[in-house]
């Protein structure tokens, strides 16, 4: 069985959805939809809520204490092309509370004109905040898009460079 666990997440005023196998993070996400993104193989061995998953519990409440790159160290996995896993290993590296856009993003996969796939790789993570494609921005700076919209992946950088959201 999967374990599932369902968070209050003070810093976007919501709840984090989290799906582990073996304490590893294989689905996560501030909205329902995360089971749905459950790789084919895993899901059919079903959910169950724990109530927490332990490492990954904890590393959450790091996270929301203060210890902005305590999620960046939860082992994770999910699906998705060479590209892909490259441009989601590349977005663990940035450090928390800065930015990269997408086509330094791009460059540091070492495919620097694919600045749309490094745009699709963020639309396509399925373990956000673990991957944190929140950190990855336009290339003037400003936030451009995210899948649980755009007030939470401005509290979650807020919180990451501890300012104020707004």
């Amino acid at each position: 069985m999967n374990p599932l666990d369902v968070l209050m997440t003070p810093i976007t005023g919501g709840t984090l959805t989290v799906v582990a196998d073996g304490g590893v993070v294989v689905a996560s996400g501030y909205d329902d939809g995360v089971v749905a993104r459950i790789p084919a193989s895993l899901r059919s061995r079903g959910t169950r809520n724990v109530g927490r998953i332990e490492a990954v519990s904890e590393a959450i409440e790091a996270y929301e204490a203060g210890d902005v790159g305590a999620l960046d160290r939860v082992p994770v996995d999910q699906p998705g092309g060479e590209f892909y896993q490259a441009a989601w290993q590349a977005m663990r590296q940035i450090p928390p509370g800065q930015t990269w856009s997408y086509a330094e993003l791009a460059a540091k996969v070492g495919k620097p004109t694919a600045v749309r796939a490094a745009g699709s790789a963020c639309a396509r993570n399925n373990v956000a905040p673990f991957v944190p494609c929140h950190r990855v921005v336009r290339s003037d700076g400003s936030l451009g898009g995210y899948a649980y919209g755009l007030p939470v992946k401005r509290a979650l950088l807020a919180h990451e460079r501890g300012t104020p959201a707004g």
